[in-house]
């Protein structure tokens, strides 16, 4: 017996198929045939205050959760705001799919009321979108986006559905999954890697005096921070995490050097340098990591694991490159190393390399300088007493700037899927509705935003989203009056003429908007009040909170790469400069 439902119907039951219980959107006149049949649904709809908001809501939700973020807007306008999340979570590799409502098929191309290009506009940065012409294809059309969104590298895909597709009615099919795999002939990514050079990977390895392994975000969107605990306390061997992959290898663990690049520690920054292997894996060299290209890790061979082909040899030639997915390729590598082992191959001997890497451990750790009585608070200081009163498996998202490296240097990431950022785009105003979207996925665990003051203006809204949604998470607001990074730019690169980058510390009043908004406002300005204030927002559980920190606006992120430069060209904290000379 067939069954005749509408365009509209049949999308949100999709939906539904798809085990979708939750959507972020903004209804407008194209999408509104859609949002009808939700009154009846069972799928959540949180009403975003922009459609910006509602991308990265979906981006903080799909990587606590695992699974892909869906949110759903109009057309025109409301398809253009969601360009920037979709750049997001193209850049950072996140299962997202997006929905939009566009003008009727027969006004398509007479510049309608509230029509564009949303699909040329989007063709950049999605891994695949598409303009449904027919009721008739809203099944296939979702169940296509949701499985190029999840399988092979993860990413953003977009359906753009003509209102008048969404009014007509189709007879009601839910395809198979050969249907969908026959449907999609060019897209069979390769999951294995091949056999060969997993071989030629663990000799490579056993032979290696002064091996690094290099964990990138494919880590975590495989599911292999088990494997590559496994795997690096069987060879023995030092473990740097990106950016994108703290909390992949715990930072207690005491094989973890932290975080290499830019912004990144000396002693993996400098690891890296002097290797004479880098065991890439889920990483993409990026600039940020590698500096000069030329000069990066220069007596390193490379074994290069990533799902997507496109990434290898892009920047950096692998002496070993393997495609596949790196969960599955790391335990592959294990058992071809534990053969090896067992037929009686000898692991070279890397004490004199360990014994050196964890000297720079030792001599170099992250470090600044107390704030003298009287002075403004050191963000460093907040961060590690945010840190260290956090509860248990606490999530944390952060924006963009001084205050997210901060964060990545002084939190300890000891679990995966906690660490929430822009790493690719690097977009400011990522970290509420993030956190937001972590907290509608884990809302049993604390979550909290670490924004700047400039970052925090450019989403705030969305704390009344999560006002009157119920999800309470807390904001630190480390106020330094500035746009740091860029303020930290012009001081050391542009002889300290200070251009555009002023901000009002007292405009806007923080305290007196976070209550505006629904939420809790505390302000901070000593360090005496710093851990109060943190215990006491960790114990507010049915508000936002938004704690203010008046934070030093001299102060800056060290170590530092200059941008372009060699990675050799590390800048110390002063304090340390005089000893850079021992990372030899």
């Amino acid at each position: 017996m067939t069954e005749r439902i509408t365009g509209a119907q049949a999308l949100i039951r999709a939906l539904e198929h798809e085990n979708v219980e939750l959507i972020f959107g903004y209804p407008g006149g194209c999408i509104l045939p859609a949002y009808d049949p939700l009154v009846d649904s069972d799928i959540r709809h949180v009403l975003v205050r922009h459609e910006q908001g509602a991308g990265h809501m979906a981006e903080g939700y799909a990587q606590v959760s695992g699974k892909p973020g869906v949110t759903m807007v109009t057309s025109g306008p409301a398809a253009t705001n969601l360009v920037t999340p979709l750049m997001d979570a193209y850049m950072d590799s996140i299962p997202m799919v997006a929905i939009t409502g566009q003008v009727g098929t027969a006004a398509i191309g007479t510049d309608a009321f509230q029509e564009c290009d949303t699909v040329g506009i989007t063709r950049a940065c999605t891994k695949h979108n598409e303009l449904v012409m027919s009721a008739q294809d809203i099944p296939m059309a979702v169940r296509q986006a949701f499985h190029i969104a999840t399988t092979g590298r993860p990413g953003p895909t977009l359906i753009d559905i003509p209102k008048d597709c969404l009014q007509n009615e189709m007879t009601w099919t839910w395809p198979t999954d050969e249907e969908v795999l026959a449907s999609l002939p060019g897209y069979r990514p390769n999951v294995k890697g091949h056999a060969r050079m997993i071989k030629e990977a663990a000799r490579t390895i056993l032979a290696s005096e002064r091996p690094i392994i290099y964990a990138g975000g494919g880590i975590l969107k495989s599911r292999a921070a088990d494997a590559l605990r496994e795997l690096a306390e069987l060879i023995d061997t030092y473990v740097v995490t990106t950016l994108m992959a703290r909390g992949a290898f715990p930072d207690e663990h005491p094989l973890c050097i932290g975080m290499p690049g830019m912004h990144g520690n000396a002693t993996a920054v400098t690891a890296m340098q002097k290797s004479d292997l880098l065991i890439a894996l889920g990483s993409r060299f990026d600039d940020r990591i590698t500096g000069k290209v030329d000069s990066f890790a220069p007596d390193a061979k490379i074994i290069h694991v990533d799902i997507d082909p496109a990434e290898q040899g892009k920047v950096r030639r692998p002496d070993v490159p393997i495609v596949g997915d790196a969960k599955y390729v790391i335990e592959e590598i294990i058992k071809e190393i534990k053969s090896l082992l067992a037929a009686g191959t000898v692991q070279a001997d890397t004490s004199a390399w360990k014994s050196k890497v964890s000297g720079w451990r030792e001599q170099f750790p992250m470090t600044y300088e107390p704030a003298e009585p009287g002075a403004p608070l050191k963000p460093q200081y907040c961060i590690e007493q945010l840190s260290d009163l956090a509860p248990e498996h606490t999530i944390v998202a952060s924006g963009v700037g001084q205050h997210q490296m901060y964060a990545s240097h002084f939190w300890q990431f000891n679990e995966p899927y906690t660490w929430l950022n822009s790493g690719g785009l690097g977009t400011m105003g990522y970290s509420i509705p993030a956190a937001i979207g972590a907290k509608a996925a884990k809302p049993d665990s604390v979550v909290w935003a670490i924004d700047g003051d400039g970052c925090f203006q450019m989403t705030a809204q969305e704390l009344v989203t999560a006002a009157v949604e119920e999800l309470p998470i807390k904001v630190a607001v480390l106020n330094n009056s500035y746009l740091g990074m860029v303020r930290q730019w012009q001081e050391m690169f542009y002889d300290e003429r200070y251009s555009g980058v002023l901000l009002d510390q007292k405009l806007p009043d923080f305290v007196k908007w976070a209550e505006a908004m629904g939420c809790v406002g505390i302000l901070v300005e000593s360090p005496e009040e710093v851990g109060p204030a943190i215990e006491k927002a960790n114990s507010i559980n049915d508000r936002p909170v938004v704690i203010e920190f008046r934070t030093d606006a001299s102060e800056l992120v060290f170590p530092m790469v200059p941008a372009g430069q060699s990675n050799d060209e590390l800048i110390l904290h002063p304090t340390q400069q005089e000893k850079a000379g021992e990372l030899s």
